[in-house]
């Protein structure tokens, strides 16, 4: 028996009656998914929420709920746009004095293997930047936990930057999700954040509670360029006027739906012709524990348990109820200074095509909460600041010190700023 049957099988037997309350669960869930994907693909863009930065503390309980509901939000005017603008224009001058910059593609970088500019870093201590990312963070629920954590008080995640020009065309982030594939089901913390989908009673799942968050076992092998720590949001900062089909983001935005749906997809198999144009009707699906794949998570993650693929990329083969020809919506446009934040386990994608005159710029810049397994990677991480060497999540074995215009810790002056990068304790 392959250790992905077996797997499942651990998990049918872990959870009563879980075949028939499986089964029920299935055809909801995808009879709801039709439902939601028709208004998903008849609005675009415009079914994404904005909210502006004034007004964050502010927001009526039914706004918040959408915003939840939706998981993808842009928060407008968290920064000046003239003092976005000037740290566009100073990412612009570092590319230019540094004519061998990393990136990618390595012939003209514009995904950019850069974490320490100037810009970036006074971007990432900006007041309003961590205000936003502390409410952001207390859109969760810390009563849902019993592990040490403080959604008041944002840690900084290094990252990195873009300048995309118009006509370059980008494949390699199709659908996906980050923070572990398979692991959602092989790890039993990471499996107790999903357990009343499991359970049948998907409709209670809460995609802001922290149980099984903080300790899960994401990322079993500790692969470069994976997030080792606990997001409650993946984000970044506008650095240009962007808009649909200028290289920017997509989303499928319905986090409860999209949750349920990847959850219970490894437990069913479709029992006619994928181009049958009934394949969809959840008649034709039948429930699958014995078979040795594991539906729904690409073929590298099925080599074996232990061996999760990265990123967890969706596709219509593989998830077709999704829909995500039509329901994979490009966020607004966005001007700069805007902020846009997707929930840890929302499906996203970066545009093909940019088609714009103009570059997308942005700056990757998500929420992060203070808890134990955060508060020790921000500590390396300030370790290899100091020394220019890339954060602990991306390849190590170069430095930024020899690059002209890069900052230093010293550009950092506020304490909350300095507390956030793990350079200083936050002020008594």
């Amino acid at each position: 028996m392959s250790n992905l049957v077996q797997l499942k099988q651990e998990i049918a037997k872990t959870y009563p009656d879980f075949q028939a309350k499986a089964e029920k669960a299935w055809a909801e869930v995808i009879s709801d998914l039709a439902k939601v994907s028709k208004a998903i693909a008849e609005q675009g863009p415009d079914y994404l929420p904005s909210v502006e930065y004034a007004s964050l503390s502010s927001l009526p309980a039914d706004k918040l709920a959408q915003l939840k509901c939706k998981g993808t939000f842009i928060i407008r005017n968290v920064v000046p746009r003239e003092e976005a603008l000037q740290w566009k224009q100073g990412l612009d001058e570092f590319v230019a004095a540094n004519p061998n910059v990393e990136g990618t593609p390595a012939e003209k970088p514009q995904y950019f293997q850069i974490f320490y500019t100037k810009p970036q870093v006074l971007a990432r201590a900006h007041p309003h930047v961590l205000e936003t990312q502390t409410w952001c963070n207390q859109l969760y629920s810390s009563s849902s936990t019993d592990q040490p954590i403080d959604l008041g008080a944002p840690l900084t995640y290094v990252d990195r930057f873009r300048i995309r020009q118009p006509g370059f065309a980008w494949g390699a982030h199709p659908p996906h999700m980050d923070g572990g594939s398979i692991e959602r089901w092989q790890d039993p913390v990471f499996r107790s954040c999903f357990e009343h989908i499991l359970e049948g009673d998907w409709r209670a799942h809460d995609a802001y509670s922290l149980k099984g968050r903080l300790g899960a076992r994401t990322s079993m092998k500790g692969l470069p360029n994976q997030a080792s720590i606990f997001r409650t949001f993946q984000g970044w900062l506008a650095l240009s006027d962007t808009a649909p089909q200028e290289g920017t983001l997509k989303v499928f935005p319905d986090i409860l739906l999209s949750t349920a749906y990847i959850i219970l997809r490894p437990f069913f198999t479709c029992t006619v012709d994928p181009s049958d144009p009934n394949a969809l009707d959840a008649k034709n699906w039948k429930f699958d524990i014995s078979s040795p794949t594991f539906h729904g998570v690409s073929l590298d993650a099925n080599a074996g348990v232990s061996g999760a693929a990265r990123p967890f990329e969706f596709s219509p083969a593989s998830h077709p109820h999704m829909r995500l020809d039509d329901t994979m919506i490009s966020v607004p446009t966005v001007h700069p200074g805007d902020m846009v934040f997707w929930q840890c386990d929302v499906v996203h994608a970066v545009e093909k095509e940019h088609n714009g005159k103009g570059d997308s710029s942005v700056m990757y810049i998500p929420a992060v909460p203070t808890c134990p397994q955060n508060d020790e990677y921000v500590a390396r991480q300030a370790e290899l600041f100091k020394k220019g060497c890339p954060p602990p999540d991306f390849p190590q074995g170069r430095t930024e010190l020899h690059y002209e215009l890069s900052a230093t810790p010293d550009d950092i002056s506020s304490p909350p700023a300095r507390r956030a990068m793990g350079l200083a304790l936050a002020a008594a």
